[in-house]
């Protein structure tokens, strides 16, 4: 037989089986971290990337898409913002930059309320995939100078806009001052990155408790949405009684931010405050992090 030659690896970490690991519960001992990972983002308009709600009219530029989007940064997120006020729940705020031009008033109220801003590029209209190295790092550092600038905190964590990185992208955060990541979805607890740079943590994001590629590409409904994640919920509350776990819940304004996905999503918000008051530690990817490295 012919000798395989070994798979191309990304050398970032080993594999570790969740079952023989000793990581002490969270803060107060609580079992299972949640975290809302609440994306605030900016499209140009008529050109670039962007989540479909249908296909662009063929002649003149996408006012359809474009205007869904733009929906969420001018209502989604504020009823989003009211609800999360009701429940008394902080949020993750991963952050285009550009939303600094466009609705400023929309990113002082979530820093107000002390959410945590986590960097995602300048537009979700372009990939940091693709970029030279040395680009790659002046958006990074860019958009970090902005985000303290503005809001007078210096993010530490960052998510690619689109997930999309290139070799060099976990170095490059590292470089420039980044204590983890949220691109990588391989687990239920923090990881470990090597990188050229010292060590880069690895927040659990999910990429199935995420509304584009439920409700976008996979057509879910709004109540089978919100069962998805009453379901993860107690599946992993229950999981937790044997190590702790982190349980992300991604969202979009302009998706669950319309009003009838609204209100199934207060539906499930509501079932994992109540149910897990003894258990559950409402929390931000930063915290999560400072836990794990603690």
């Amino acid at each position: 037989m012919p000798a395989h030659r070994p798979l191309v690896s990304h050398q970032r970490f080993d594999y570790d089986p969740i079952h023989q690991r000793a990581l002490k519960a969270w803060p107060g001992g609580r079992r299972l971290a949640v975290y809302l990972g609440f994306n605030l983002e900016h499209f140009a308009f008529g050109e670039g990337l962007g989540a479909r709600l249908a296909p662009a009219a063929q002649g003149g530029p996408d006012v359809l898409n474009y205007a869904w989007r733009e929906y969420g940064n001018r209502v989604g997120a504020w009823r989003c913002l009211e609800l999360f006020e009701q429940l008394k729940l902080p949020a993750g705020v991963i952050l285009n930059t550009a939303l600094y031009d466009h609705c400023p008033e929309l990113v002082a109220a979530f820093a107000k309320r002390g959410d945590e801003l986590i960097g995602h590029g300048h537009t979700n209209a372009e990939s940091q995939g693709g970029m030279p190295p040395e680009d790659e790092f002046a958006l990074i550092e860019s958009c970090t100078r902005r985000i303290e600038l503005e809001s007078g905190q210096r993010p530490t964590g960052w998510l690619s806009p689109w997930i999309a990185e290139s070799a060099a992208t976990p170095d490059l955060l590292a470089r420039a001052g980044y204590r983890y990541t949220l691109n990588w979805c391989h687990d239920d607890q923090p990881t470990v990155m090597r990188t050229a740079h010292g060590d880069l943590c690895a927040v659990p994001y999910p990429q199935e408790l995420n509304d584009i590629p439920m409700i976008v590409a996979r057509q879910m409904t709004g109540p089978d949405f919100a069962d998805m994640i009453v379901d993860q919920f107690d599946e992993m509350l229950e999981q937790s009684t044997q190590q702790p776990l982190v349980m992300g819940i991604a969202l979009h304004p302009y998706l669950v931010g319309q009003p009838h996905r609204l209100r199934h999503l207060r539906r499930a918000l509501t079932h994992i405050v109540q149910a897990g008051q003894q258990d559950v530690w409402w929390t931000t990817p930063g915290r999560i992090c400072e836990a794990a490295s603690a």
